[in-house]
């Protein structure tokens, strides 16, 4: 059962591209490249890298790189990594929805080194939900969420384009 929250993702998205605006002085941009986490965070990138004029953003597929892996298997919509740019020695905004475990983010970081050595990888969330697992952190996350350890925040999209728009709804752990 999907309940729709009280978080209001399309305010949160305005709070993270302000501070990716921040990172990244418009005179500073050419140094910068977007990737996001598939799904929702290839959604965020997607409208971040319109929004900054970046002219173009990466998805990063990480099923292939999970730890659970065996338990999670293979997400029937998993699309492949696609990073229209060079990796190497490239500054890279790596965006997700959510930040809970850090399970996600070792794999898309794993992943983006398949492609070349980074010079810098500064991360960016929506929502950061805290119940770290691993070691990582957001450098920049719109805001920090308490929610029930049986619930889980997905993100949504409603439009294309400049008319796209974000949304929260919490759903019960499977």
């Amino acid at each position: 059962m999907t309940q729709t929250s009280n978080f209001d993702a399309e305010a949160l998205y305005h709070a993270l591209r302000d501070q990716a605006q921040a990172l990244m002085p418009s005179g500073d941009r050419a140094r910068w490249s977007v990737a996001g986490i598939y799904s929702g965070g290839a959604w965020i990138a997607e409208r971040l890298a319109a929004d900054l004029k970046l002219g173009e953003h990466g998805v990063i597929n990480v099923a292939f790189h999970r730890d659970d892996y065996a338990k999670k298997g293979l997400h029937s919509q998993a699309q492949p990594t696609t990073l229209p740019f060079d990796v190497q020695d490239r500054n890279i905004l790596l965006i997700d929805d959510v930040l809970a475990t850090g399970r996600t983010i070792r794999a898309a970081v794993n992943e983006l080194f398949d492609y070349g050595r980074p010079a810098r990888v500064a991360l960016a969330v929506l929502a950061d939900r805290g119940g770290r697992e691993l070691p990582f952190a957001a450098e920049y996350a719109a805001a920090t969420i308490e929610l029930p350890q049986d619930k889980t925040l997905v993100l949504s999209r409603q439009g294309e384009g400049a008319a796209m728009r974000f949304a929260f709804a919490t759903e019960a752990r499977t």
